[in-house]
């Protein structure tokens, strides 16, 4: 066996257009390589040329996803960055919503920074062991669900194949042509059409998805069965920020739908007591913004490996406590929908036990505020 690198990242480097279709006009050749890789990457230009217009008008473009783009967005907005991140051919290193302060519109910044004292308060008192620092952190956690999903605050690496880029660029588009207008419609739209405006000039004519119909994978078409087995398929209420952390688990695919009256996520700590009605106020006050905190109906599918996986990241009391909740309920009606399926109960018993601490094999370095015991049942 022999590895070779025959191209990679280069810090400062901006890959023109040109060249990447040059790189994938070669890869095309390596399928029906009559000679060496040298003498393909040596052969004249046109010769690539012919060949890489043969793979776009053929629809064969799996050859252009070996030349990659090492993006830097800034301002961007989370809904742009989740539908991004839906697509599943990437790699992003983005801005904490959890743990860093955000700066969004005035309106959503009082209520934003009014909601971070109250949290730090109600905190520190249910959990006085906790360190002001985390604390903090927490606080910030809670209160972000009252940022817009448009809030242009987002920061985030994303790298991408040239395929994918240009796949991006024609969804956008389609969607912007297409999709019925509505007051969340319009508001994506425009975010779509700054992105594609703020990106460089990347795109090629017949590089797109359109010739097998493959739209945006994010938004539901149609309703799911909901089944439990070797695969699943499963749909639940969550907010924008919980869809958000389960993006990470890019084995398993999500779809969502708006519903038709606007509901919320209401933080835990603060239920059924004098606090929750004016939670619920004040983030209502800002249903025409979406605010991360707006509930949508979730799809979840995967294979049973895949959700175990997800298990071992989520069932944790670092983890986001509305996907840890939701990751427990999908387990509980994971084991109650095969109990009478011996093997598949079993694969999954050892995972049900609580956090992931009791996992077999498990060996956590991190410290832990709440422990094996607890964080199951906090609140924070």
């Amino acid at each position: 066996m022999k590895i070779k690198v025959i191209a990679s990242t280069k810090v400062g480097y901006e890959l023109p257009k040109e060249e990447a279709l040059d790189f994938s006009g070669k890869s095309a050749g390596i399928c029906y390589l009559p000679d060496t890789i040298e003498t393909l990457f040596l052969e004249p230009k046109e010769k690539t040329r012919r060949r890489y217009k043969m793979n776009l008008e053929s629809g064969h473009h799996s050859v252009f996803g070996h030349a990659t783009y090492n993006l830097i967005l800034e301002g961007v907005p989370k809904i742009i960055a989740m539908i991004l991140n839906n697509e599943k051919i990437y790699n992003t290193s983005e801005k904490s919503a959890r743990y860093t302060k955000m700066q969004p519109s005035n309106k959503e910044k009082v209520l934003y920074e009014k909601w971070i004292e109250i949290y730090k308060e109600i905190i520190s008192k249910e959990y006085p062991k906790i360190e002001e620092k985390r604390v903090q952190k927490l606080a910030q956690e809670n209160a972000r669900y009252l940022i817009s999903v448009f809030t242009p605050a987002t920061i985030m690496e994303y790298t991408v194949s040239f395929q994918q880029l240009n796949f991006i660029v024609s969804w956008f588009e389609d969607y912007i042509e297409k999709e019925p207008e509505n007051n969340f419609s319009k508001q994506l739209k425009s975010a779509m059409r700054e992105f594609l405006k703020a990106l460089p000039d990347l795109k090629v004519e017949k590089l797109n998805p359109r010739i097998k119909g493959k739209p945006l994978s994010l938004f539901a078409k149609r309703e799911r069965k909901e089944e439990f087995g070797e695969n699943y398929c499963t749909t639940y209420l969550a907010s924008f920020s919980e869809l958000a952390q389960a993006q990470r688990h890019r084995t398993l695919y999500y779809e969502i739908s708006l519903l038709d009256k606007p509901r919320y996520y209401i933080p835990p700590i603060i239920r059924n007591t004098e606090l929750e009605n004016k939670w619920i106020k004040d983030i209502s006050s800002l249903e025409e913004y979406y605010p991360q905190g707006m509930l949508l109906k979730i799809n979840e599918r995967g294979t049973l490996e895949n959700f175990v996986l997800k298990c071992t990241e989520r069932l944790c009391g670092a983890a986001q406590l509305e996907i840890m909740k939701q990751t427990e309920e999908t387990m509980n009606k994971y084991l109650e929908a095969t109990k009478n399926d011996e093997v598949i109960h079993n694969y999954l018993l050892p995972y049900s036990k609580g956090a992931r601490c009791t996992f077999p094999g498990w060996k956590c370095t991190m410290p832990c505020v709440f422990g094996g015991k607890d964080a199951m049942s906090r609140k924070i």
